[in-house]
């Protein structure tokens, strides 16, 4: 955490603008309180960027499921018209879960949208993978490496700034990810809302939060826990796919315009 009290300097930005899919929405970090029923990094940076600036705004455009195609398609657009100084973009990782899907390829689409995204004039946040080697996204882990290097490829060229998530070796940790063990669980938003601000060199006052001890689990009761997985959460998914049916079908994102993340005579940090 950077000490908020350090310095009273403001950070530039004013309007704050997130695409992407699931991870961007807050899946995995559920709140009644909180627009759409989830939280999330996003949101967690809002609610600080917020912090000493009276006229900051803030949109989320994120829909679960969404491919990399579909986030071009349907937020790009939406994105400029808000006219943000600040964009955050987290696309391809469905497509990396889909046989075929190649890294090299979804740089190339990427590559383009980050540079109309530079061009408007707004800093723009694009997010490494994570390192999911101890995962059940592990088989994906070698071309979620190809496609960070991309990545880091198109901020170089773009000018834009790396929200580095493979670097973030807490979230290694299995309190990190929630009950479907496809997204970051609370705790992992935490950890990456922090990150990203740090990144940003933006003070703020989010503290590191440390994963409980876990008792020691029994062979029999870790199997358990894998069929219950298996049956609410991978036959659910595998079901899906062969469907052809997504998670976001009939879902819009949560926050389609510009605009305070806290509500009338909700102060800073009522949300916490």
């Amino acid at each position: 955490m950077i000490d908020p009290t350090l310095n009273p300097e403001p950070h530039p930005w004013h309007r704050f603008v997130a695409l992407g899919d699931s991870f961007t929405e807050g899946i995995g970090d559920p709140n009644p309180e909180s627009i759409g029923g989830n939280r999330g990094w996003a949101d967690r940076v809002a609610e600080e960027l917020t912090r000493g600036r009276a006229d900051f705004a803030y949109a989320n455009l994120a829909v679960r499921g969404r491919l990399l195609q579909q986030v071009i398609d349907q937020q790009v657009e939406p994105a400029l018209a808000l006219r943000p100084d600040l964009v955050s973009i987290s696309a391809g990782g469905n497509d990396l879960l889909r046989p075929g899907g190649d890294p090299d390829l979804l740089a190339e689409k990427l590559d383009g949208v980050v540079a109309t995204l530079a061009g408007s004039g707004a800093t723009v946040v694009l997010f490494t993978g994570p390192d999911v080697r101890e995962t059940v996204l592990g088989s994906i882990r070698s071309k979620t490496a190809i496609y960070n290097e991309n990545l880091r490829t198109i901020a170089a060229r773009q000018e834009a700034v790396i929200a580095d998530m493979w670097a973030l070796r807490q979230l290694l940790n299995p309190q990190m990810w929630s009950s479907d063990r496809l997204h970051f669980s609370p705790l992992g938003h935490h950890t990456i809302a922090a990150m990203v601000l740090d990144t940003l060199a933006v003070r703020h006052t989010l503290e590191p939060l440390q994963p409980k001890d876990l008792p020691a689990r029994t062979w029999r009761a870790a199997r358990a826990e894998d069929l219950v997985w298996a049956r609410d959460y991978f036959v659910p998914w595998v079901l899906r796919r062969l469907r052809h049916q997504s998670s976001g079908d009939g879902i819009t994102a949560k926050r389609l315009q510009a605009a305070p993340i806290f509500g009338p005579g909700m102060p800073p940090g009522a949300a916490d």
